[in-house]
């Protein structure tokens, strides 16, 4: 679209444009720009749910079939994905999957200690969830490298929000229940997600607010383990940085000062071994199902921990895997697990191991099983302070400490994005800092909605290209023209915006003419109709034409349909910038005959 001034003298405006050296010719043959027909309602909402919901058609393989088994097997392969590669399988293969399944065992088996721990469950909790999720996601999921099993970050969310309702010390019955329960949750709404194919919910936690949350959660969770580390009986119950400290300094009479001073590791170990994980129940967990609590005064507890868990958990895109991993925690909720989850580190020594299909999972919930039923007793002194250094380095890992520099350098919303979200977790808690991390991803959308970028234009010497003229130096402006790009649709959150800035250039520049660049408007709706209209009627007032140039189709519809188009009238619509420029003589012209601006 364009705004044009209407000039006395047509041949000066031509001489001032030819001056400037611009690639415009009075006699360019002006393009007319079609109305698109209009399409049915049901197959315009139909296209529509199908772009969104199903962008990448899951379901190709089996619409391409004309035979019902054929049909029926690539059905089963989509939901079952084992079956696309189980019949291939091999024993070289599976000599590789092997070695990275006992690899990843290596770290499932104190990873699982230490994440239940963290989240205040008993040992075999955290080693159980190490043992049946990876078996249901080698069913279901899709991804050959994907390791499964606790995450230091869910745990530190699940054992702090529930934590704060229930102590896990004087009620650990309760506390277990809440964390099955939380589980089940988790898994529920994963799944929903992933059947209904709104996967893209989880976009609108932006990546510098969940590096963010993450870092924040990251030294919340090293600060936690100040208590096993420093051997410190009594702790801080909420997950604030200044509640911890201030846990610490009334509790210093706990500490071994001695120890301490000398600062000589080996005799701090000897000190801290004499506190111990202690004995590990030995065997299966018997099934959890009847501990599940759906009713009762904790129902809108779990839920909302369950939700936040099963977010935080989503580590693989897809609505295909969404519903793997909710299928997975449903099944470990009745089966004595907490919310497991894709672990990054576990996934990167698994893919290096050199592992080839999903039965590296399995591999690793053997070991996992083997250890369940015959070596508890091997882990009785296992220092708690070895577990709380294994989960401080994993949790130091999670902190990305050049993420604000290079957020800083390039956009300095996601760098207070990442501030907010980093201190919203440290100093507040942890749930209230993911809603602020979603909060602000969400206010990122908005803002450019509301307030959409717009930029002055140029053309491009020795083309017909019109851009930025803050960008491209060698842009220049076009006498009687202010040619304006605005980068976003036009709807009516922005409609008002979009009047008032327009005027305020046009104020500034009132010899000018002004032009919003091809293909930079994608949509409109009813009230960025009317902001046009009106927007219309002001520059006339002010013998200013607008002019629209290249509306594209669902916009050009729309106006068609409303009878914008017939108010703005064929003649004042064109194809592209460099026509609707060239048509100035004719619109002087107009001007001249009229006396007025239609």
């Amino acid at each position: 679209m364009k705004l044009c001034r209407s000039v006395e003298n047509s041949s000066e405006c031509v001489q001032d444009i030819e001056s400037c050296s611009l690639p415009l010719a009075s006699n360019q043959l002006h393009h007319k720009v079609p109305v698109p027909q209009s399409k049915d309602t049901v197959q315009a909402v139909k296209q529509w749910a199908g772009e969104c919901f199903f962008p990448d058609d899951p379901l190709h393989k089996v619409k391409n079939q004309k035979s019902i088994y054929m049909k029926l097997v690539f059905g089963l392969q989509y939901i079952f994905p084992i079956m696309l590669w189980g019949s291939d399988y091999s024993l070289a293969l599976f000599k590789s999957d092997a070695i990275a399944g006992l690899t990843i065992a290596c770290m499932a088996i104190p990873q699982g200690i230490s994440y239940a721990k963290l989240a205040y469950l008993p040992p075999n909790i955290g080693l159980y969830s190490s043992f049946v999720p990876p078996l249901v996601y080698l069913v279901l999921g899709s991804s050959r490298d994907l390791a499964v099993g606790p995450s230091s970050i869910v745990s530190v969310v699940l054992g702090s929000m529930l934590r704060e309702a229930v102590s896990p010390d004087d009620n650990p019955m309760l506390f277990l229940q809440l964390a099955f329960t939380s589980t089940f949750f988790a898994g529920l709404f994963q799944a929903a997600l992933g059947l209904l194919r709104m996967g893209f919910v989880v976009e609108f936690l932006s990546e510098p607010t969940l590096v963010g949350f993450m870092g924040g959660a990251a030294v919340v969770t090293v600060l936690q383990q100040l208590k096993g580390l420093l051997g410190i009986k009594h702790f801080a119950t909420k997950t604030g940085f200044i509640p911890m400290m201030q846990s610490l300094f009334e509790h210093t009479s706990e500490l071994h000062w001695k120890t301490m001073v000398m600062g000589i590791s080996f005799l701090l170990f000897l000190y801290l071994t004499k506190y111990v994980v202690g004995h590990l129940d030995q065997g299966l967990n018997p099934p959890s199902i009847k501990m599940l609590l759906l009713h009762g005064s904790y129902l809108m507890l779990t839920i909302k921990t369950g939700i936040i868990t099963g977010i935080l958990s989503i580590t693989v895109d897809g609505n295909k895997e969404m519903v793997a991993l909710g299928i997975m925690n449903l099944a470990g909720s009745c089966s004595s697990c907490f919310v497991t989850t894709g672990s990054f580190s576990r996934s990167a020594v698994n893919y290096n191991s050199g592992c080839k299909t999903a039965i590296s999972n399995m591999v690793m919930s053997c070991v996992v099983l083997v250890t369940m039923m015959f070596l508890m007793p091997l882990f009785y002194y296992t220092p708690n302070v070895v577990l709380s250094v294994a989960i401080i380095i994993a949790a130091i890992g999670l902190i990305h400490r050049e993420a604000p520099i290079r957020l800083w350098k390039v956009d300095k919303l996601d760098f207070f994005a990442y501030l907010t979200a980093f201190f919203g977790v440290l100093f507040i808690s942890v749930p209230i800092g993911l809603g602020i991390a979603m909060g602000i991803s969400i206010l990122k959308i908005l803002i450019p909605v509301t307030r959409p970028n717009i930029v002055i234009m140029g053309n491009v010497l020795g083309t017909e290209c019109y851009r930025s003229l803050t960008q491209y130096k060698e842009a220049i402006r076009v006498p009687h023209f202010l040619i304006l790009g605005i980068e976003f649709p036009i709807y009516f959150a922005s409609s008002v915006y979009l009047q008032d800035r327009i005027l305020r250039w046009v104020r500034e520049e009132e010899e000018r003419a002004s032009k919003i660049k091809e293909k930079a408007v994608s949509a409109i709706d009813s009230s960025g109709i009317e902001a046009l209209l009106e927007l219309k009627k002001k520059l006339n007032r002010r013998s200013l034409q607008l002019v629209l140039a290249n509306p594209i189709g669902e916009v050009a519809n729309k106006l068609f349909v409303s009878e914008a188009w017939e108010k703005f009238g064929s003649d004042y619509i064109y194809m592209n910038v460099a026509e609707a420029v060239s048509s100035v003589p004719g619109l002087a012209k107009i001007s001249e005959d009229k006396n007025e601006v239609s």
